[in-house]
């Protein structure tokens, strides 16, 4: 699957090691790299589903946008990078026809 990021600093975050580690932790960025790894040789979302890290849509005003755990309750959070995004007839994302997405952040969204 394609892999861009919101922006340079989140993509340096993301892909250097020590910023990993220094930024979110040790498990967190152990279970990052295995995450982002994972996207990388998917073919699509779907590919995703039963992978480690609990993939779910989200909704509210992250309506659109894909969440996995990290560690505790930091999560990697995602859309597709295709605008609007492949959609089912109930207005869920179709997760077999995204195959490119965009990281948008890393984030405990529950504090």
């Amino acid at each position: 699957m394609e892999i861009s990021f919101a922006d340079a600093k989140l993509k340096q975050a993301c892909e250097t090691a020590t910023e990993r580690q220094r930024k979110w932790g040790q498990p967190a960025a152990k279970n990052l790299k295995t995450r982002l790894d994972d996207l990388r040789a998917a073919r699509c979302m779907d590919d995703m589903r039963n992978l480690p890290g609990r993939w779910v849509e989200l909704t509210g005003d992250r309506l659109g946008y894909f969440s996995c755990r990290l560690d505790k309750g930091l999560r990697l959070i995602l859309r597709p990078t295709r605008q609007p995004p492949h959609t089912k007839e109930d207005g869920g994302l179709d997760w077999q026809n995204i195959d490119q997405i965009t990281i948008t952040e890393v984030v405990n969204y529950h504090d």
